[in-house]
């Protein structure tokens, strides 16, 4: 295969030699563009969307359009793409996911097919992993988009939605020095999540954009809809979104019930209970299972004999879980607890998630534990998992710097391909051979000796941890040596983009967690630097980047050493482990641990040792696979809901956004051969009048659909958990998942007819007024949604009809045993 390599290139070679001729033809517009004037530039833009509206491919609009964004860009940020940016633009337009090293412009490469297929009209979204890059990257550039005469959107946390606000020109300057780490929050101007969704261009987290939609799902009237359709999405740090988050679902769920007294029971009991006694734990898989003597131990504690055939599976589910909270889930390395609640920390990112809960009482039980006010249980009321959300886009692109490693997945579930796109300059970064220690305490140790010697020489230091946990015992273990460092985590986030763009200058230590400032470029001697800092650095070897361990991931590795090494620069990077470390104790070999104690060497003298290198590097492959399997499933079994979720939404959004003629396509569909229900809606029509009529249809068909897809979700849910017991019984779980899906799927689409039906024989009309549509307007309340919260994901209070509230239809019976069955 390498021979043939040599011949005929590998398949990337030869994708950006395909691009030359393009490429050239950019260059060529570029002496015309650089003669027009500034209000030339919008008015090409029109020409352009006109010539795409005639009939003309965006393809045939690329070369001008590019060279139209590379003018824009020098005029207004002093930056000219450079061919290989243009080749990463033409990727990303292409439907591909760019691969660029750290610092080779990434944010300036998105404007260029974010502008081209902005002129369909159909809108752009550009997603970021944080909130604070979406504010960032449109208010830096905003300005190219505006240049061109393209409005520019923010979709922000908790309702804060922006536009881009070009009048504050006053900043303009220091916009340009510091714009790539700063938020300039005066271009922003507050406006209606609406509003910021029908911009031309509108950049959001992947979080964000994916709660709109169920929200979205959720909404009573065509108004309150802010989304406007998946046209083209360019994701940032694609590998961090669309792999790393994507094994959890988004969810919105509503307030269910309240065990509070049951989880602090269990705590307590959980407490009492002895690791390897009365349970084990596997790290690996991440579950605990009760030994027999832990088990009695427990039903002691309860003053029972037997918790299954006494309690049933309700109180073996609490056991269970507040022992996987106490042993698994361990405060400021999964969690943090800030102002009285428990927020959680993302493993990839070391980013606090607030607003976001485990499931199934886990984040209840991690409360009990922690002695903090326990929220109630809820119920889902709208779920879908990343991947079904982001395949929903006519066109997907995203750019990272480590996406080769990961190239089959994201082919695999997206379609994707991996372009690796070249370099500006060549790479002059040293990769030093992994130092390995006996433990944890030695190598910090060592770590903190380094780190004062590389100090003592001026050379800037990251060194990057793998939890909060460790992040602050590695800076007790600096202050001890006398290091001046700035700690970056979850904890003190908010100038993590500050603290990052500085991480450059001379004798500066910085240690973060794997946040570490993804999106956000370090130059020496700081930011803005001069020549003469950014000389000196150079001559003591760049910025150092240390790692203190392996992370599960090699791509999470890469991005930690891509941090230096940018555009040319000298730099190094290193990785301290130790036999200790999660990733050797869980996964690694005991033959490695066994030959690490016959060196009989100090816990603080390393070794290079090509043999436990690989090790580890085994181990991270073998993690990778699992992770993948892990989302795999997870998707395998949303694709059954997909199929139905587009069913239900569908028939919400037709109901929302049609007219009278997609009612009656409804009504034809619900009446079908039922001669008693044509009767009956005839005759309703008759004395109602149409409008009036059709109102009511449209409001009690939306009622019936959202209750009875609430239902359907936590049905669902039950059934994942409990078809894995088939496989006792030689059938493939996810089979029997499809098969009993669909048989449910159908009775509740039967359901909702029959409901309809029944809930429109009970409409008392009032014959003076002849147009309300009594009853059911009373129970509209139960269906109405208050703001809802992100969810793993606890709501604010979603109020919606459960099975025991009394029917609407006043029959005084409870809805499970009226029109709920």
């Amino acid at each position: 295969m390498s021979f043939l390599k040599s011949i005929f290139g590998d398949r990337n070679t030869t994708y950006i030699r395909s691009l030359s001729p393009l490429i050239k033809q950019i260059g060529e517009l570029e002496k015309e563009i650089s003669l027009l004037q500034a209000e030339d530039f919008p008015k090409r833009t029109a020409q352009l969307k006109s010539r795409f509206a005639a009939g003309e491919t965006l393809d045939v609009l690329l070369p001008e359009a590019f060279a139209l964004v590379r003018e824009a860009a020098v005029r207004t940020l002093g930056i000219r793409h450079y061919d290989v940016q243009l080749i990463g633009g033409i990727a990303l337009h292409q439907g591909n996911i760019a691969e660029m090293r750290t610092g080779e412009g990434k944010t300036l490469v998105a404007t260029l097919p974010a502008y081209l297929n902005a002129l369909s009209g159909e809108g752009v979204h550009v997603i970021t992993v944080n909130d604070y890059l979406s504010r960032r990257d449109a208010g830096w550039m905003g300005q190219v988009y505006d240049y061109l005469g393209l409005s520019v959107g923010v979709i922000g946390d908790q309702d804060h939605s922006f536009l881009y606000d070009p009048s504050h020109t006053e900043e303009d300057k220091e916009r340009d020095e510091k714009g790539s780490f700063k938020v300039f929050t005066d271009f922003l101007r507050p406006v209606s999540r609406k509003q910021a969704y029908q911009a031309d261009i509108t950049y959001g987290t992947n979080s964000q954009f994916g709660f709109d939609y169920l929200r979205d799902n959720l909404a009573r009237t065509h108004d309150t809809i802010v989304q406007r359709g998946h046209n083209y999405a360019i994701v940032d740090e694609v590998d961090s979104i669309l792999i790393d988050e994507s094994r959890t679902p988004l969810i919105i769920s509503s307030e269910s019930g309240d065990s509070e007294d049951f989880y602090r029971s269990f705590s307590k009991i959980a407490r009492e209970l002895s690791r390897d006694q009365d349970y084990a734990v596997d790290e690996k898989l991440r579950a605990i299972t009760l030994t027999d003597a832990g088990i009695s131990k427990a039903e002691k504690l309860l003053g029972i004999d037997n918790i299954y055939t006494e309690k049933g599976i309700k109180y073996v589910h609490h056991l269970e879980t507040a022992v996987r909270a106490q042993a698994l889930y361990l405060k400021d390395k999964e969690y943090v607890v800030k102002d009285g609640e428990i927020i959680i920390v993302d493993p990839s990112t070391g980013r606090l998630q607030p607003g976001r809960r485990w499931n199934e009482g886990l984040h209840q039980a991690i409360e009990a534990k922690e002695g903090v006010d326990i929220k109630k249980e809820t119920r889902a009321v709208a779920s879908i998992t990343y991947q079904n959300y982001f395949r929903m886009f006519k066109k997907l692109a995203g750019m990272t710097g480590t996406a080769q490693t990961s190239a089959e997945e994201f082919f695999k579930v997206y379609k994707l391909d991996v372009i690796t796109i070249p370099t500006h300059r060549e790479i002059k970064r040293i990769d030093h051979t992994d130092l390995i220690f006996k433990t944890e305490k030695g190598k910090f140790r060592a770590i903190a000796k380094k780190v004062k010697e590389l100090q003592e020489k001026g050379q800037p230091v990251l060194i990057g941890t793998v939890s909060i946990e460790k992040n602050e015992l590695l800076s007790a273990y600096l202050l001890s040596e006398g290091v001046r460092h700035t700690v970056l985590n979850a904890k003190n986030h908010e100038k993590e983009g500050e603290i990052i763009a500085q991480a450059g200058v001379k004798g500066s230590v910085v240690v973060a967690t794997n946040m570490a400032g993804r999106g956000v470029d370090i130059k020496l001697g700081g930011s803005p630097s001069s020549q003469e800092l950014e000389t000196e650095i150079k001559r003591l070897g760049g910025l150092y980047v240390l790692g203190t361990e392996r992370h599960e991931a090699r791509r999470i590795d890469n991005q930690l050493r891509g941090r230096t090494g940018r555009q040319g620069d000298p730099g190094e990077t290193v990785f301290y482990v130790s036999l200790e470390d999660d990733l050797m104790r869980i996964f690694g070999s005991d033959r490695i641990k066994r030959m690490m104690g016959r060196f009989g060497i100090p816990e603080d003298m390393p070794i290079e040792n090509r043999l436990i290198s690989r090790a580890l590097e085994s181990a991270q492959t073998k993690i990778e696979g699992f992770n993948f399997d892990a989302r795999k499933h997870t998707l395998e079994y949303d694709d059954v809901m997909n199929h139905q979720r587009h069913v239900v939404y569908g028939r919400r959004n037709a109901l929302l956004l049609g007219d009278d003629a997609a009612i009656e396509k409804l009504i034809a569909d619900i009446v079908q051969e039922n001669t008693k229900a044509v009767a009956l809606f005839a005759a309703k029509r008759k004395v109602m009048g149409a409008a009036p009529f059709l109102a009511a249809v449209k409001r009690i068909a939306l009622y019936v659909n959202d209750i009875l897809w609430t239902e359907h979700i936590e049905t669902m849910d039950y059934m994942r958990s409990s078809v894995n017991l088939r496989a006792y019984g030689q059938r493939e779980p996810l089979i029997e998942y499809k098969r009993e899906g669909l048989r449910l799927f159908r009775e509740m689409e039967l359901h909702f007819r029959e409901q309809v039906i029944s809930l429109i024989e009970t409409l008392k009309i009032d014959e003076a007024e002849s147009a309300s549509v009594a009853d059911v307007s009373s129970a509209q309340h139960l269906s109405e949604s208050k703001e809802i919260d992100d969810g793993n994901i606890e709501p604010a209070d979603l109020k919606k009809m459960g099975r025991n509230d009394p029917c609407p239809c006043q029959s005084g019976k409870k809805f499970k045993h009226c029109h709920g069955k």
